[in-house]
Parts: C-alpha cells; structure tokens; sequence
C-alpha cells in the first residue's frame, strides 16, 4: 500500500504562489513512457506523462485495487452510465469499457495534455473512438448542464486536501442535480421503475493523515451526502436528500 511521505495539503500552491508561473516551463520538458500494465484478466499499454503538474501522470496503487474490487462486484457498475472523475491516464475506464462495456466518460482537470493522453490510450487498447472526456477543474461551473450520469467513481484522488470543498461542490451537483430528475419522465427505467439515487464509488488507498481524511468525509456529510464505508477501503456516497 503506497505511503504520502509529505504533508498532502502542501501540493496544491496558494492561489498567490509565484511558482506557479514556472508551469510554462515545465510543459515544454513534457515527455512520456509507455508501460504495460496487468489488470484482471487483460494487460493495458498504457502512455504515462515522465512528469506533469497536475499529477496525471502515473498510475497509482487504488486503480489496481479498486479494479480488483469492481470485477468482484460488478453488479455496483453493470447497468450504469458512469463517469469517473480525476482520471489521468484513463487506464481504469479503458479496462472498464474492455471487461463490462461499460458506457463510461473519462473527466479530468481543464488540461489538454491530459485529454489528448487519455485518448491516445484508448486508441493503443483498441478503442475507437475514444472514450467521451469532459474537461472540469473541481469546484468550477460543471460543463454540462444536464448531466445524466447515475454513476460516478474515482480512485486516489483525496491527496490534495486543499481541494477537498471543491471536490466536494463537483460531487454535490452531480449527485443532487441528477437526483432530482428521477421525478421526470427521462429518470424513468425501461421496467418502468424510477431510477436509483445515482451514487458515488471511491478507492481510497493512498494513506494520509486521519485528520485531513476526515475533513473530507466530514465535509461530504455537512453537504448533505451520507458516506458509507464498504470494506476493502471502498466508500459509496450518496445525497441524503
């Protein structure tokens, strides 16, 4: 299991950081590696960025993990159309597109490398075309004003703590908003049956301090999202509404 071996909160630069006017810089030095990686019963080859600013760049243990996780339990997925949020390299929703053709949007911060990697990824898999991605930094305007989505999953992505009321913003539209549609005809399944409250599905393995984990799931539930813990450091959150 991977260990943080620094303070999470410090990654993120206060919004008047003059480092970050070197990020310029570093996108010209962008360079890449490839890598096959094992997943349940498939390998991947997967493109990962040598370095990038916003830590797209390398698969990390929760991925694996929480893949493990969903191949043995798929009925939490099958069915759904799902988006998973603070992808990278995009190499869990390929494998989940490739094992349960799972109808899958890739998401991550407002990056054009990262869009261009993911779908650089898709088309060494095999998948044409690539996955749909939608560019979001937490916390901002949500780009879709009608998301549909009854599912959305992550792995990993609690290390910026600094971050966490904007994570916590993104995952309150997307849960709230698409909850209050199961009223409409649109939220209505082919049974007949109204749609389930859509829900959230986070790996969490990366370890950090107590404290800042609580600050998250405290805030999840101060923002009217219950949170629950389903073994194997899998959490499902949901709108109390």
């Amino acid at each position: 299991m991977d260990i943080a071996l620094f303070s999470p909160s410090s990654l993120f630069p206060d919004d008047d950081d003059e480092s970050s006017n070197d990020a310029g810089t570093l996108d010209t030095l962008q360079s890449y590696e490839e890598r096959k990686h094992q997943f349940p019963g498939m390998e991947l080859v997967i493109r990962e960025f040598s370095f990038h600013q916003l830590n797209a760049n390398l698969l990390w243990p929760g991925t694996f993990a929480f893949a493990e996780w969903l191949v043995q339990n798929s009925s939490w997925i099958q069915g759904h159309r799902c988006i998973e949020l603070g992808s990278g390299t995009g190499s869990l929703a390929i494998f989940l597109r490739k094992s349960f053709d799972l109808d899958i949007t890739t998401s991550d911060y407002d990056d054009q490398e990262i869009e261009e990697n993911i779908a650089y990824n898709c088309r060494v898999n095999g998948i044409t075309p690539a996955l749909p991605h939608v560019k979001h930094t937490w916390g901002d305007s949500f780009p879709i004003s009608d998301p549909d989505w009854d599912l959305v999953i992550a792995s990993d992505i609690l290390l910026y703590v600094k971050q966490y009321p904007n994570l916590i913003k993104t995952l309150s539209y997307l849960l709230k908003r698409n909850y209050s549609k199961t009223t409409s005809l649109s939220a209505i399944g082919n049974d007949g049956a109204p749609m389930a409250k859509p829900m959230f599905l986070m790996s969490w393995r990366r370890r950090i301090g107590k404290e800042d984990e609580l600050l998250f799931f405290n805030g999840c539930e101060n923002a009217g999202l219950e949170v629950k813990h389903l073994g194997s450091r899998v959490y499902c959150i949901k709108s109390m509404d």
